[in-house]
């Protein structure tokens, strides 16, 4: 029997996909679980044809059942690529640009790769032109060129890493498609449960698997998935010439977290949402960034294009870049650290990060929600604000959800 998420992807909802799909043929006293398989080496004769194995660089049997799933869940038809990183999907991603080529990028972008774009133009091999991807007049006069060069990459990334702006991802396709751009977008932060860029018009869609796809902070794989088999071939050629392979336990271990994606999601996205209310009447906070707010500038386009708002908020605290540490230092619940989508809640200030653009304000703290119980998450943003400001004091919440150089941040 065949597995039914396999069969009938288009049949079930997304949460059904992330605990069905990838699953081994259903015969008597088959394995609930695909299994994880340890091999560098295949065995072979004759000449290697396309779909053979031939090498652990090449191919793993423990990397198909994650490549399956996360292809159902963006809608790409074709499976999906892991590589051993974000980053090093990103790299592949940025391969499609030609030399001589142009790439426009979002000015608040995931820093690994923004940087990584940077320095590759700075080699000469292509121009990067950034732009304030919330500004379709600016992303549009980017892509045409205004009188010059028009582009061959549109880089999205919606919500941005970590201004939170919005981009209008059907109409931004659309304007890089008529230029003859590929789009790819980065759906880290909105998961392919919250949003489907590939419907939008992306040509591909990047995952840091890391974050909300693993979801355990013990992990480090990215992913691409396209629906393109050119695009696709010229992705999985890279990924096996340039050896960022992920390896089978990663695989293995980011499968087992995917089943589980639906309910770390719901529960952090409905926390993040009382959060940001409750944050934004609060004495010590200047400004909350988050699109869940009907005052945010993103607010109608995420409503339009999202099925949620995210997990990630980010607040501007009041008192500057030294009130903004010391509410991080006072903290318990939420931990301090880079990374984001895992189960824990954490917390940091961006501009401790040498290479963080200077858009981003010294005092910003980006907040990755978890799935702990949302009181005890509030009551130590409480406690941390009165220890860090004692004169604060919040307004009484609404309790009920409403609509460095070298080493790049996560």
């Amino acid at each position: 029997m065949t597995n039914p998420a396999a069969a009938h992807p288009d049949q079930l909802s997304p949460d059904t996909v992330v605990v069905a799909a990838g699953r081994p043929a259903r015969e008597h006293d088959a394995p609930v679980n695909p299994p994880l398989v340890l091999s560098s080496t295949y065995v072979g004769t004759g000449q290697v044809v396309d779909g053979d194995r031939a090498y652990g660089r090449y191919s793993n049997p423990t990397w198909d059942p994650l490549e399956d799933a996360l292809a159902q869940l963006e809608g790409a038809t074709l499976p999906a690529l892991i590589f051993s990183s974000g980053l090093a999907a990103a790299s592949a991603a940025l391969s499609l640009v030609p030399v001589g080529g142009v790439l426009v990028m979002p000015i608040h972008s995931y820093q690994g790769a923004l940087v990584m774009a940077q320095e590759l133009a700075a080699k000469g091999l292509f121009t990067l032109r950034t732009v304030d991807i919330a500004n379709n007049d600016e992303v549009i006069a980017a892509l045409t060129g205004a009188g010059e060069k028009a582009a061959d990459m549109l880089w999205l990334e919606s919500p941005t890493n970590p201004m939170l702006e919005v981009a209008d991802i059907h109409v931004l396709c659309r304007a890089a498609q008529a230029v003859g751009a590929v789009v790819v977008t980065d759906n880290t932060f909105s998961t392919p449960l919250v949003q489907k860029p590939l419907e939008l018009g992306a040509d591909v869609v990047l995952h840091s698997v890391t974050k909300y796809l693993a979801g355990h902070s013990d992990v480090i794989l990215g992913a691409l998935a396209t629906s393109n088999p050119e695009l696709r071939a010229t992705l999985l050629h890279h990924r096996s010439i340039h050896g960022a392979i992920a390896g089978p336990f990663e695989a293995w271990l980011a499968l087992r977290g995917l089943r589980t994606l639906a309910l770390r999601v719901e529960r952090s996205q409905a926390s993040a949402l009382v959060l940001a209310n409750r944050l934004d009447t609060h004495d010590g906070v200047t400004k909350v960034l988050f699109p869940g707010l009907p005052s945010d500038p993103g607010h109608a386009r995420a409503k339009a294009q999202m099925s949620g708002f995210g997990s990630i908020l980010c607040i501007e605290v009041a008192g500057g870049a030294e009130a903004a540490n010391a509410v991080v230092e006072a903290l318990c619940v939420w931990t301090p650290a880079t990374s984001l989508g895992g189960v824990e809640s954490l917390i940091e200030r961006r501009r401790r990060h040498a290479n963080e653009p200077d858009t981003v304000p010294e005092n910003l703290l980006r907040l990755s929600v978890g799935i702990e119980n949302v009181e005890d998450l509030w009551n130590d943003l409480e406690q941390a604000f009165a220890l860090a400001a004692p004169g604060a004091s919040t307004v009484a919440p609404d309790t009920e959800a409403s609509e460095t150089p070298a080493v790049s941040p996560e």
